[in-house]
């Protein structure tokens, strides 16, 4: 039996780690509501992220707490309390990128994992060595590797010291996300959790003497997104990834909704179990990653450089489908949903649920959450059911593909 590196998805809030646990994560990491690189996400309150440790710990499943901001100084006086109270949560790791935040988990909640976070620039064996001497047990590598650059850190590092990497996602342009832009242009600062994602704009090369013209940087004549990166998909190489020496395949998402958290999960999870027992990978495994909403996908510096390997045209998203509705419960040959986007009577949907190929089911007899015949379900959050003769699981999303 081939061991298999540990799945570890993203939560932005709790209906993302409630799809997390559910469509076959082995790890989560989420953020609490300072020091974390999403400040757009909800996260997690002390409270909410008890619960949530409480919940995964009762699957078998870990939570990593996101501490990975670059601190200034004015937000060091608070980072003890925080990191006491966090541990006190039952977190099993704090991922953190600064060298003085290191120092303070190590000093106030010594008991916690301390994971080195992909922001810290981890790109060759001896950081790793320096690192794991500090007391860290894991390194989140830098997204700028190579498979046998990757392997080559494996194989000069500890054994003890676990490895880390994105396999699936957003990219940055900057070298292992450490970005000045955003806040260069609009005060935002990236590297404290508010990047407005500035290198997805739209720019165009000026000249001195003749304001206004604008002149494009490539063929395109209004302008190139020269900054804007494609998305990661390594879903394919998850065995050579494995031999590699990696540990641990991160999804990236915090900022995302929880149908991407669900699908892109199942379709690594699915992937991940196929390759433990030797089987290949179902085809419709992939496609799942492209009905979620992404970038054009690319397999980043994995083999090095290659022509167009990082970055697209334009700053559009690739939708193909959309959720229509959430499941409630199935009885009665009737599938109970909550609406999210309008459907009709006589719409073929799909099902996603946890380790199964989305089955495709036409929407007939559509009731509204009084049983009174409807035409559309088009009321957010309205409930209803329709007949159904397949069981699926609350929390399963039911999809339709867009127009």
């Amino acid at each position: 039996m081939t061991r298999i590196p540990e799945l570890l998805a993203p939560a932005g809030d709790r209906e993302c780690l409630d799809s997390a646990l559910q469509f076959g994560a082995d790890a989560v990491y989420v953020g609490a509501k300072e020091y974390g690189m999403r400040a757009a996400a909800k996260n997690f309150d002390f409270d909410a992220l008890r619960e949530a440790v409480q919940d995964a710990h009762a699957r078998g499943v870990k939570i990593y707490l996101t501490a990975n901001v670059l601190p200034r100084n004015a937000d060091l006086a608070a980072l003890p309390a925080f990191l006491r109270e966090a541990a006190d949560c039952g977190i099993d790791a704090v991922i953190a990128a600064d060298l003085g935040v290191m120092a303070a988990v190590k000093a106030h909640c010594p008991e916690v994992a301390l994971h080195a976070s992909t922001q810290t620039g981890i790109v060759n064996y001896e950081t790793a060595r320096v690192l794991y001497d500090m007391g860290v047990s894991r390194i989140v590598l830098a997204r700028e590797l190579s498979l046998p650059e990757i392997a080559e850190i494996r194989a000069k590092t500890p054994s003890a010291l676990e490895i880390e990497m994105f396999v699936h996602g957003a990219m940055c342009m900057s070298i292992s996300g450490r970005c000045l832009l955003s806040e260069y242009l609009t005060g935002r600062d990236a590297n404290r959790g508010a990047c407005a994602q500035s290198c997805r704009w739209k720019y165009a090369l000026t000249e001195e003497k003749r304001p206004g013209q604008y002149f494009p940087v490539s063929e395109d004549s209004d302008g190139s997104y020269i900054l804007n990166a494609k998305d990661l998909c390594l879903l394919p190489y998850l065995k050579e990834l494995s031999e590699a020496g990696v540990d641990s395949v991160k999804i990236e998402g915090r900022a995302k909704a929880a149908y991407y958290v669900a699908g892109v999960t199942n379709a690594y999870r699915i992937a991940l179990d196929a390759l433990r027992d030797g089987r290949p990978c179902p085809e419709w495994v992939l496609r799942e990653t492209e009905h979620v909403s992404h970038r054009p996908y690319t397999t980043g510096f994995l083999f090095g450089r290659q022509p167009d390997m990082i970055w697209q045209e334009e700053n559009s998203y690739i939708r193909d489908y959309e959720v229509v509705g959430i499941v409630q419960k199935s009885e009665g040959g009737r599938l109970y949903v909550s609406q999210r986007n309008r459907f009709f009577a006589g719409d073929t949907v799909e099902i996603l649920m946890p380790g199964k190929e989305p089955p495709a089911v036409a929407v007939t007899d559509l009731r509204n959450g009084e049983g009174e015949p409807i035409e559309a379900a088009n009321h957010a959050v309205m409930d209803c059911s329709f007949a159904c003769d397949i069981s699926a699981p609350a929390g399963a999303f039911v999809r339709k593909r867009t127009e």
